[in-house]
């Protein structure tokens, strides 16, 4: 990616200008020449900046025309302005769009070319070796010198003006996977808590379809849950909603935390088991995140031990210690090797639980407990990884 257009355009009127001052201050000072300076000479002069406005589409032509006009100039016997002085901004410009070799070429020649007719002229070897063609090669290297400069530096902008780009993708394209990352998370969230609602809902329906006309009361209650339940899901669903709708890619909004085991707990209890509730986690011990996943893994615990354990007690429990979270559930109902009920340790409740605790870094265990039951052991990090 070169230079705007119109700051390029006010590069080469500013280089033809300064082109043709110096030249024809050089004309206007010379003292040897075959005859005064002529309005021919300064229209040379005049040329050899011209050339220069065309310089960035034919580099090589400017050049070799500026050559050419120096030869040109010196045969019609106008007066001295150095060989090399008239062509060192074509020199640059060659160089400096990318004809380093040809610039060399040429200007090598056009050195040649001026030892070559001053020596003929009889000037001592003494001054030309000393003087002029030290003067000529030192302006050849340094026009072409300093064109290779502004190339490789301008190349050194848009390699860096490309990489800031390929980062800002990258940085974009991070950012859609997080958001698919999230928009993952969510699923797994909506999936657990209407899992553990419809349950729930089941659960207090059978109570009160088996009450029906015997107890009016248990009926009255099952339904009381059953909308309790409903309307917790459904303001859950809304913040959801709320989150989905935002550009804040927050993962702790929208999602319950560790406060919201005590109202799984008490759905649970509401529903005929027994649960034994100890939550010793200071407020504010757990990122928004883990608190979440630490209430997902208790609600879809609970959830399969409506759905499949026949359990009568549970206990949960959850601490903070030495940076991590520690959460268990365990019941006293069917284990996973109780015939009917063997695929409970493999369902996508579990598998869920398992890949949402490996994403935070943790680790989580499930099968028969020690004294019958079920048990599910998650130990998450407190703070996630900066």
């Amino acid at each position: 990616m070169g230079a705007p257009p119109a700051t390029s355009r006010r590069v080469d009127v500013a280089l033809a200008v300064a082109t043709v001052v110096v030249v024809a201050l050089t004309v206007g000072a010379g003292l040897e020449a075959e005859r005064d300076p002529a309005p021919a000479a300064y229209a040379f002069a005049t040329g050899f900046g011209a050339l220069l406005l065309v310089r960035r589409r034919w580099p090589l032509g400017v050049l070799v025309v500026t050559v050419l006009g120096i030869f040109v100039y010196y045969a019609l016997g106008f007066p001295a302005i150095g060989q090399a002085l008239p062509a060192a901004a074509a020199l640059y410009s060659a160089a400096e769009r990318g004809r380093t070799h040809a610039a060399l070429v040429v200007g090598g020649v056009l050195v040649g070319v001026a030892a070559y007719f001053r020596i003929t002229e009889g000037l001592p070897a003494t001054y030309l070796l000393s003087y002029e063609l030290l003067t000529n090669v030192a302006l050849v290297v340094a026009a072409v010198a300093l064109g290779v400069s502004v190339r490789v530096r301008r190349r050194a902008r848009e390699d860096q003006e490309r990489l800031r780009l390929a980062a800002l993708a990258e940085q974009e394209a991070q950012a859609e996977r997080r958001m698919q990352a999230q928009r993952v998370r969510i699923a797994r969230d909506l999936h657990d808590s209407v899992g553990h609602t419809v349950s729930v809902i089941a659960v207090h329906a059978h109570v009160a379809a088996e009450a029906v006309g015997r107890d009016d009361a248990l009926v009255t209650a099952s339904l009381e849950r059953i909308s309790v339940a409903t309307a917790s899901t459904l303001r859950e669903l809304r913040a959801t909603v709320r989150v989905l709708r935002t550009a804040d890619d927050d993962t702790g909004r929208g999602t319950v935390g560790l406060g919201g085991i005590a109202d799984v707990a008490d759905a649970t209890r509401a529903a005929g088991v027994a649960v034994d509730l100890r939550l010793d986690v200071p407020d504010g011990a757990v990122d928004a995140a883990i608190g979440a996943a630490a209430h997902r893994i208790v609600q879809e615990a609970l959830t399969n031990v409506l759905r499949h354990a026949r359990a009568q007690h549970v206990e949960v429990r959850a601490s903070v210690a030495d940076g991590w979270l520690e959460v268990a559930v365990r019941d006293d109902g069917v284990g996973p090797g109780d015939g009917a009920r063997a695929d409970r340790g493999t369902g996508q409740g579990l598998r869920g639980m398992g890949e949402r605790v490996g994403l935070l870094g943790g680790a989580l265990t499930s099968g028969a407990g020690d004294d019958g039951g079920f048990a599910v052991h998650a130990r998450l990090p407190a703070r996630l990884a900066p």
